[in-house]
């Protein structure tokens, strides 16, 4: 059963990335409604759908609408502790992207499918693979060394993050990943080791 990866875009006339996972080859294409994204991921049945967006509100904040002081869940905190820099979830456009991937867990999770909530960037950072913002060819040369296969230079930024999502939600189903924060309100991220043995 494949893994999906998924580089949630916070509107629907944006590029979500789409990876589809089999083994160590991975497949990409770019969709965009909420109901080609759900309509692929009933075709693939996957063992897990891994999100790059934040998939719960903080503690106490009962919408992204809501005035509050409220801002950071505890998986957030962790990144801070750990000098990963990230977009806090009730800042801009990350409103949006909150709020549609929230909805999106629920459908999907009432459909059967497991989902874990991914953060791309911080994954890359911990296995030493260079973000996007370094260049996509060095991203796609990471991703290669790691072990994964079928990456193209054709690959979008938002492919190539979706490869690294499909990647965590692998070495999740390992027993390669821990959980930042709490089992409701968490973030999936690898072990600190350079390069996962995706044997």
């Amino acid at each position: 059963m494949p893994i999906i990866g998924l580089d949630l875009a916070g509107v629907e006339k944006r590029p979500t990335g789409f990876c589809i996972l089999n083994g160590i080859t991975a497949e990409t294409l770019l969709i965009y409604t909420d109901q080609e994204i759900l309509q692929a991921i009933e075709a693939t049945k996957p063992r897990v759908v891994a999100i790059d967006a934040p998939l719960s509100l903080p503690p106490g904040r009962k919408s992204m609408e809501e005035r509050t002081s409220i801002h950071l869940r505890e998986c957030d905190r962790e990144l801070l502790r750990r000098g990963i820099k990230f977009f806090p979830i009730t800042l801009g456009p990350m409103r949006k992207l909150t709020e549609r991937g929230i909805r999106l867990r629920e459908t999907l999770e009432k459909r059967g499918f497991t989902v874990i909530e991914v953060y791309p960037g911080g994954a890359q950072d911990i296995l030493g693979i260079p973000r996007k913002q370094r260049g996509l060819d060095k991203l796609k040369e990471g991703l290669e060394k790691a072990g994964l296969k079928g990456l193209t230079s054709q690959m979008s930024e938002h492919e190539l993050d979706a490869v690294t999502c499909a990647l965590v939600g692998k070495l999740f189903l390992e027993g390669k990943s821990v959980i930042y924060g709490t089992q409701s309100q968490a973030i999936i991220m690898p072990k600190r080791e350079r390069t996962p043995s995706l044997g």
